[in-house]
């Protein structure tokens, strides 16, 4: 029976984790075959500081994946978080190449790498690519322009841009690690492309992933990506707050905060700790809505995944706080095989094989550089819709 393995590896803060998926022929959705977790050395906040310690926690992930699926991992897709991370808009245009004035892919191509100039910061390197809207000779375009008339095609794209210098240690690490890096995928987009429904992308939703360092978060409207934002604050706070306010060993404090260790302080006070830490998380998350125009006006609300996302009356706080319905996001049995992913710090692992497997975006940029002989075919390709 014909099937395609995936393989996804998400290098977070406190641990790198490698899931292993398998889809059998004519299926749409996947099953887990094999997942490794390591304790994540030389990263802060997402970024690399360590490459030695980071290649190890890659190896060690990867080997037991492997072990666990029976199969020997060549190529992965790499999610990638990090302060860093963050969506820019940019406007271009671009002129009709075809002797008709007939709008082609090549014109539409032509029109976002427009786009794509227009970007001020050159240190940046675009993950995704996600066109927004279009006008043809001055004139909205209802969907896509390939095929209509006109002279000037101008574009509107959201481009969700990581620092270059970032992505490429992630990418060297994993490749050193003996892996090649087939695609790349922003961290929030593959968690809410296995945890938000079309419904909730549609009426307008955040979601957010609470991480060990950092805090993702990703709104949606539409259907379409309206801005993603990397807050600097996450779960291990809240384990350091402890730690400082019952005067204890992170370690200690650390089980406190998950429940497997039980202290003689009152839950009273531990649950004022760690919501205070989360009251400040949510303030910056109601500054940034605010920022895009969107302060309570989610009809979704706001859905909450990651290793922090079970802290704390999380879901009632944030109903109080940011005035919009709130759950815990979770994975539908529908996508689970042999094992389960119960816990959401998985999900961007998990959620980079389901997005290499069906890009959520039809014009994206996430895809490695194609070889030589593709590039080829890809340019003749081109060149042949200039003929009339």
């Amino acid at each position: 029976m014909a099937r395609t393995i995936l393989t996804g590896i998400d290098i977070g803060t406190s641990h790198t984790r490698v899931v292993i998926v398998e889809y059998k022929k004519n299926d749409s959705e996947p099953t887990l075959i094999g997942a490794g977790i390591a304790l994540s050395g030389g990263v802060r906040k997402g970024y690399i500081v360590n490459s030695n310690l980071a290649i190890a926690s890659v190896r060690d992930a990867v080997s037991q994946a492997e072990k666990q699926a029976g199969i020997k991992i060549k190529k992965a897709s790499l999610s990638v978080g990090g302060i860093g991370l963050s969506t820019d808009t940019a406007i271009g245009t671009a002129t009709s190449t075809r002797v008709d004035n007939t709008i082609t892919e090549l014109d539409v191509e032509r029109t976002m790498r427009a786009c794509e100039e227009a970007l001020k910061d050159r240190n940046k390197k675009v993950v995704h690519r996600i066109p927004l809207a279009y006008k043809l000779d001055a004139k909205p375009v209802l969907g896509d322009p390939v095929g209509m008339k006109g002279k000037k095609l101008e574009g509107k794209a959201l481009f969700i841009t990581c620092l270059s210098q970032h992505i490429e240690r992630l990418v060297e690490t994993v490749t050193t690690a003996g892996i090649e890096v087939t695609s790349i995928i922003a961290s929030p987009v593959a968690v809410a492309t296995v945890v938000l429904n079309e419904r909730e992308k549609i009426a307008g939703s955040m979601l957010a992933h609470i991480g060990a360092e950092t805090v993702g978060t990703v709104v949606y409207e539409d259907g379409n990506i309206l801005s993603l934002s990397m807050i600097q604050i996450g779960s291990a706070d809240i384990t350091n707050d402890i730690a400082l306010g019952l005067k204890t060993s992170l370690e200690e404090a650390e089980g406190i905060k998950v429940g497997t260790v039980i202290s003689s302080t009152s839950k009273k006070k531990i649950d004022e700790i760690i919501e205070a830490r989360l009251t400040d998380i949510f303030e910056l998350i109601e500054k940034h809505l605010k920022k895009i125009g969107r302060s309570a006006l989610l009809p979704a609300g706001i859905i909450f995944t990651g290793g922090g996302s079970h802290l704390g009356n999380l879901t009632d706080l944030a109903k109080r706080e940011l005035k919009l319905p709130s759950r815990i996001g979770f994975i539908n049995e529908r996508f689970d095989g042999k094992m389960k992913l119960k816990d959401s710090a998985w999900f961007p692992a998990y959620g980079s094989c389901v997005c290499e497997h069906s890009s959520p975006f039809p014009d994206d940029e996430s895809r490695v550089p194609p070889s030589d002989g593709a590039f080829k075919e890809t340019f003749l390709g081109f060149l042949r819709q200039l003929l009339p």
